[in-house]
């Protein structure tokens, strides 16, 4: 049983919104994806996806999404990106998901019965430039929200635990934040997040730092194929 992690699909969610207005690498990407991921992932694997899912607006938008993501082999959790406005009421999100997708808010996953998986949404970084008092109060709340993951996976006997945010959880330094303090304080062993396209993709951080292995796993930046990042037991 394997790991993998791919985000921001930004699937059209019922709209006219090609995503090659973007780069031209983006052409196609709903096909480039499905393409890449059968030929990866497996009935009994595991796959996250950290955010920004579909740019429908409303739950009742996602139909034709949630159907794609069905179709796809393997076990799939999502994570509320900062685009996915059709993700409000988390009850009626999951009474919508079909068979094999979960929804991870305020909560966590059991992956199997070493491993589960935590997160939250994150936020702007205080240090990022023109963040706003109101920034920081959602910066704050997300923080409470990952404790409270981390915390019920820990009490729930989880011996590994990965953690995945829509927002990087540190800059290309790795400087300390909150949620890289919460990673390390829980012995979180990968981070996975999005967010980042682009030249911003130059200075997302990677590799191992403090005990933590962070991916980005945007999915340009993965050229469209969900990322390995290790064998569960």
């Amino acid at each position: 049983m394997k790991l993998y992690a791919i985000g921001d699909l930004h699937l059209q969610g019922g709209k006219d919104k090609p995503m090659d207005v973007f780069g031209l690498h983006w052409e196609d990407h709903p096909d480039r994806i499905r393409r890449a991921w059968e030929g990866v992932v497996e009935s009994q694997d595991w796959v996250l996806l950290p955010g920004d899912i579909s740019w429908a607006m409303r739950l009742e938008e996602m139909a034709d999404d949630l159907a794609y993501l069905a179709a796809l082999p393997g076990r799939k959790v999502l994570l509320r990106g900062n685009h996915d406005y059709w993700w409000q009421s988390l009850s009626k999100v999951r009474q919508a998901l079909p068979e094999g997708v979960s929804a991870l808010q305020n909560d966590y996953i059991p992956l199997t019965n070493n491993w589960a998986v935590c997160g939250t949404r994150g936020w702007e970084l205080p240090n990022t430039s023109g963040t706003t008092a109101h920034d920081y109060k959602i910066y704050e709340r997300e923080l409470i929200r990952l404790r409270l993951s981390l915390d019920g996976a820990k009490r729930g006997g989880y011996r590994h635990l990965v953690a995945m945010l829509h927002f990087p959880p540190t800059d290309g330094q790795g400087t300390p934040s909150g949620f890289t303090t919460l990673l390390e304080e829980y012995g979180v062993e990968i981070c996975v997040y999005g967010h980042l396209h682009g030249a911003a993709q130059q200075f997302a951080l990677r590799g191992v730092h403090r005990g933590v292995h962070y991916h980005l796993v945007a999915c340009d930046a993965l050229r469209f194929t969900p990322l390995f990042l290790t064998t569960l037991d």
